[in-house]
């Protein structure tokens, strides 16, 4: 089903007049689930490769859906920030 729909965006994608292309390099697929695993999605004969996780909209995220990864990266940027705060008042 997956495969059928991005070869559906493929499609219109080639006969629009938008010219937008695709850069097969950065593009990467990830199934978020419970169980995780492997999804196979070709685009002109190639495998898109499988992430575990990634940065959208300044959020972390991975494949199990948790979010722990993110708050232990929102707390280690505030962190920081106190940590800054605090050097600038001695």
């Amino acid at each position: 089903m997956l495969q059928d729909m991005t070869d559906k965006i493929i499609e219109i994608e080639s006969e629009s007049c938008y010219g937008m292309g695709k850069n097969l390099e950065r593009t990467k697929v990830m199934r978020i689930s419970r169980k995780p695993f492997s999804v196979k999605i070709r685009i002109d004969q190639k495998q898109l490769k499988n992430v575990e996780s990634f940065k959208y909209l300044d959020s972390m995220l991975t494949n199990d859906g948790r979010c722990t990864c993110e708050i232990k990266c929102r707390i280690a940027i505030k962190k920081s920030c106190i940590q800054q705060e605090k050097g600038s008042f001695y």
